[in-house]
């Protein structure tokens, strides 16, 4: 069976969901210490800032869980409470939601799909993906894009790299004429910058672990790249600071903070950190001057436009629907491919043993329609022995069953 279990920004606070996080560098190696485990026979992990999710197809979901919390060394009790477990067709449906955008925390954003197909392409790489799950994602992204094509669910979608600039803009008048300093060089940053620059900043820096891709992002913009050691050095020259990496570990401490609010004589400094686990450490907040935001706070700037995308989401969820049961279809398919084969090659054997006897009689020189005749008489007995054997030795509400199914799969009418 396919189950979905997981905790995202709905159901867990930051606080729990940058404890069982898995980083970029950490996946496939989890996949892969899952998948030997042999608790699952196929596994695709998404991990991102809102959300991280197993999809597998296993026997049961509460091995995975103990995995999941013996992985990320967190006691049950504490997560059980936030833990969603879903098993088909609930799987298959939060799926599709997932990938819709749906379940996001800006409804109909697009950024879940390419982080889902990332997910998909790690399993892929590993070989944790079977034929069911691989199924399962390439039907998400055929509804997804259906979806986007034949609903409204991306207009006028407020992301959260757009709703980090509309934080900004409370704090200065403008993003213009400020200094901007980007943490990171992913695909958020990457979105960030987009947002934030259009707003013609003075100065754009990116700070990076490899230089070389943070000069790439940088020249986009007319900026420099600096190393992440640099990053003391270069917080105090900046108004507004995005981050976003996959560190383990704060990359701006307390410390760091109070160094550049001093050398800023107070001017004040705007932070979004979009990291999990978190790139700025919490209690840098709480300095004067300082105005850090979290990607949960950035929920409060995004719920204003919910509204005017509801009758797109019910367009979406009907479409998801009819989808979800055809995929149930599928896999209900799937189960009865074995009995069908088994049932074909068991047919085959009786015809061909058949024709070999008849080829026999017609070289012995028997009459042709006499041998046409043994053929056809002989097959039907062979065919229809099984089932009449089954249905005599069968007795009360076993009989009636196989009476029924027998009526229902040889087309029977009448009494």
């Amino acid at each position: 069976m396919i189950f979905t279990l997981g905790i995202n920004h709905h159901s867990a606070p930051l606080a729990i969901r940058e404890r069982v996080a898995f980083g970029a560098d950490k996946l496939q190696h989890a996949l892969a210490e899952l998948a030997q485990a042999k608790v699952v026979k196929e596994v695709a992990i998404l991990s991102t800032c809102n959300r991280t999710e197993i999809y597998c197809a296993a026997e049961s979901a509460q091995q995975v869980i103990d995995w999941l919390t013996s992985y990320h060394q967190v006691a049950y009790e504490e997560l059980a409470p936030y833990l969603y477990v879903h098993d088909q067709p609930a799987a298959v449906r939060h799926a599709f939601r997932v990938a819709c955008g749906l379940d996001s925390m800006v409804i109909g954003e697009p950024q879940i799909l390419g982080q889902v197909k990332d997910a998909v392409r790690a399993a892929e790489d590993v070989g944790t993906l079977g034929s069911q799950l691989h199924k399962l994602f390439q039907r998400a992204f055929s509804v997804a894009k259906e979806v986007r094509s034949t609903t409204a669910i991306g207009a006028n979608i407020v992301s959260m790299a757009a709703a980090g600039v509309h934080l900004a803009e409370r704090i200065f008048d403008s993003v213009a004429g400020q200094r901007i300093l980007f943490i990171g060089a992913g695909e958020m940053i990457e979105l960030c910058a987009a947002h934030f620059c259009a707003e013609k900043p003075r100065q754009v820096t990116v700070a990076n672990r490899t230089v070389e891709r943070g000069r790439e992002l940088a020249e986009r913009y007319a900026g420099r790249a600096i190393r992440l050691d640099e990053l003391a050095d270069a917080l105090p020259q900046h108004d507004i600071v995005v981050s976003c990496t996959a560190s383990p570990l704060p990359i701006i401490g307390l410390g760091m903070a109070e160094r550049a609010v001093k050398l800023r004589r107070h001017r004040p400094i705007f932070i979004v950190d979009l990291a999990v686990p978190r790139d700025v450490e919490e209690e840098v907040g709480e300095l004067d001057d300082v105005f850090l935001y979290t990607v949960d706070d950035l929920a409060q700037i995004v719920e204003s436009g919910m509204e005017s995308r509801q009758a797109a989401v019910v367009e979406a969820e009907a479409i998801i629907g009819q989808r979800v049961q055809e995929f149930i279809g599928w896999l209900e398919a799937r189960d009865t491919v074995p009995v069908i084969r088994a049932l074909r090659d068991s047919a085959e054997r009786m015809r061909r043993h058949e024709v070999e006897h008849a080829l026999k009689l017609l070289a012995r020189g028997e009459a042709p329609e006499k041998v046409v005749e043994q053929l056809a008489q002989r097959l039907s007995n062979k065919l229809l022995h099984a089932p009449t054997s089954a249905l005599g030795a069968a007795e009360g509400e076993e009989r009636q069953r196989l009476q029924q199914a027998v009526a229902r799969l040889f087309h029977l009418h009448g009494d």
